[in-house]
């Protein structure tokens, strides 16, 4: 039985990226802002930007991630949500007006915005401080109890969320612009 041979994968780069990977197949691109590879494995990458209106807001991001999985074109992987800012999380909860005000006051009672944090304390810091430098410390401590990712199964082309599943980008220095990225992966 003969072997049947291919031209190696290339990576496309669409927009300047060019961290783009194939195994196994060669490469076709979706859409110009994204990125995607297709062959025995798929990949996407998008930047979501998200716009917070409120200090510490959960902002439902599941129709973009979701948007982002049907043109991947991925049936059977995964998808990683991801906040590229230390004070903006990514989390998976019930879209329910009063559980998130629930968790809004759990945030506030277990890092106070009022108390004090070092961090803060613009007469003796000096790393990493830039004009009009916000008050914050209390943003980075709440940042410890949430994940800045979440992994999310995808099986027909659909992420396997719960009933009552949402994505969340959690915002706790807001209101500001943020971006959440989203990698498919899968076949």
């Amino acid at each position: 039985m003969g072997s049947v041979s291919r031209p190696p994968a290339q990576p496309v780069s669409l927009n300047g990226h060019s961290d783009l990977q194939t195994v196994g197949g060669p490469t076709e691109p979706v859409a110009s802002s994204d990125k995607v590879s297709v062959g025995m494995l798929r990949t996407l990458t998008r930047a979501i930007p998200v716009r917070s209106s409120r200090h510490t807001q959960f902002v439902d991001i599941t129709d973009e991630v979701a948007q982002a999985v049907a043109t991947s074109g991925v049936s059977d992987g995964f998808v990683v949500v991801y906040s590229r800012h230390t004070t903006a999380r990514i989390h998976i909860n019930e879209q329910e007006p009063l559980l998130l005000q629930d968790l809004n006051l759990l945030l506030e009672r277990l890092v106070p915005r009022d108390a004090f944090y070092h961090h803060d304390d613009f007469s003796v810091r000096t790393i990493n401080l830039t004009p009009g430098e916000r008050v914050n410390g209390h943003s980075h401590c709440r940042g410890l109890f949430i994940g800045v990712s979440e992994h999310i199964p995808v099986t027909d082309g659909m992420m396997m969320l719960g009933r009552w599943q949402r994505v969340f980008m959690v915002e706790l220095d807001g209101p500001q612009t943020r971006e959440v990225s989203v990698k498919v992966v899968g076949s």
